[in-house]
């Protein structure tokens, strides 16, 4: 029998401990310990979350890796063409973790109404083209289905709709600059068939989402010329070391970029998330631990005569530490489930909920997102309890130095 789990089930029962001196004391460490892990759960989900909706949202416009002819010079409006007939495309087979390659174009142009006009980037898109980015962020209306014949439907953004007065279903007219300034422009009368709010401003005030084969047309392409590809792989994790490798197998003609390399400010401000996510973490589990050394401290010193009655009885002090390590892991587990159940109850209201928004021109999104893994969140508890168990051995030395003569006292 384990007699020392046996005494801190006791202690724990006790009445007079619930009422005694350290009550109040140990009461506060439980608080602590719950308010650190609810602090520490949310720093982790929402940090996660605003990474992840970000980088989904800027892969979601651009894709993870885009490989455009090298004379385009990074250009957002794809100048020179790209033949399909590559190694790579449809099924990227010299890479593993490709989820898919689509084929894109982009051209500038100016909305015209009758009361107003504003420029955009007209991005045309396949076939081939992957929807489930803009499936979730649809606010109105279908999403366009371009196969052969040339579709005049298009996909808008809340944000042009709102600026413009163009309701869906509307048609309107969208002009493009030939290369000779002095002819008349192309004018494309297309219909919105569709309206999406990714909450990403700098990507929802621009574009526009439409057939391939206008820009084809107008840049006078072949019918297997595009202005490049956009690839999707599997782990993000990965993008570094997966661009590298799309790199080398494609054509010295062609380059490619992650947008990891094309957006480098954005993705070194959310990579700053994870060093105020460690920053809390350390914080929390320090006043945690502190908080828990006085109560333990405390705790010890209110059963000195518990302690040298066992001591004369023949403990040693290995035993009568763990006494005291016991009942602070019981303290810690109490602290963490009410932390765990909090915690969790406010992230799952603001994951499906919503409440708390932001500013979409500062943070690209218009809610705090939530990224719940329990993986990390089973980590975190672990991390915590252990932490905490570690630092708390140092108090119980205390326990050493009771001397069981002076500390009995016969009544």
């Amino acid at each position: 029998m384990n007699y020392e789990l046996f005494i801190a089930k006791r202690i724990i029962t006790e009445k007079k401990y619930k009422s005694s001196i350290s009550s109040p004391i140990i009461k506060i460490a439980i608080i602590a310990i719950a308010l650190g892990i609810v602090i520490m759960m949310i720093a982790i989900s929402t940090g996660s979350g605003l990474q992840q909706k970000i980088r989904e949202k800027l892969s979601g416009f651009n894709g993870h890796i885009q490989i455009t002819n090298f004379d385009n010079n990074n250009s957002e409006i794809t100048l020179i063409p790209v033949s399909k007939k590559q190694d790579f495309y449809p099924k990227f087979n010299n890479v593993s973790g490709i989820k898919n390659v689509q084929v894109f174009a982009t051209k500038a142009g100016i909305i015209r109404t009758e009361t107003d006009f504003e420029g955009i980037i007209f991005k045309g898109v396949s076939s081939d083209y992957d929807w489930i980015f803009f499936k979730e962020y649809l606010v109105e209306g279908v999403l366009p289905k371009y196969i052969d014949k040339v579709s005049f439907e298009v996909l808008i953004s809340s944000e042009i709709s709102n600026r413009l007065n163009i309701k869906l279903g509307d048609e309107f007219n969208i002009l493009f600059i030939k290369e000779d300034a002095t002819k008349a422009p192309w004018i494309r009368v297309v219909k919105a068939v569709g309206i999406y709010n990714s909450g990403f401003q700098d990507f929802d005030e621009n574009f526009i989402i439409a057939d391939i084969q206008h820009i084809q047309k107008m840049n006078k392409w072949k019918n297997d010329e595009v202005g490049g590809f956009e690839v999707f792989i599997s782990d993000f994790d990965a993008i570094n070391e997966k661009s590298e490798e799309v790199y080398e197998q494609t054509a010295s003609t062609l380059n490619s970029q992650s947008i990891v390399e094309k957006y480098p400010a954005i993705f070194e401000w959310i990579g700053l998330f994870d060093t105020n996510i460690y920053i809390i973490i350390a914080i929390m589990i320090l006043v945690a631990s502190i908080n828990m050394i006085t109560a333990l401290l405390v705790l010890i010193l209110e059963r000195t005569q518990m302690i040298g009655i066992l001591k004369a009885l023949g403990s040693n002090n290995i035993s009568i530490r763990k006494v005291f390590l016991y009942n602070a892991s019981y303290l810690i587990l109490r602290g963490l489930f009410w932390g765990n159940l909090i915690g969790l109850t406010i992230l799952l209201i603001q994951k499906y909920l919503g409440i708390i928004t932001l500013n979409p021109e500062t943070y690209y999104v218009n809610a705090v997102p939530i990224y719940l893994n329990f993986g990390y969140i089973i980590l975190l508890n672990v991390g915590t309890l252990l932490l905490c168990l570690i630092m708390l051995i140092i108090p119980t030395i205390v326990v050493s130095k009771i001397n069981p003569s002076k500390s009995i006292k016969f009544e």
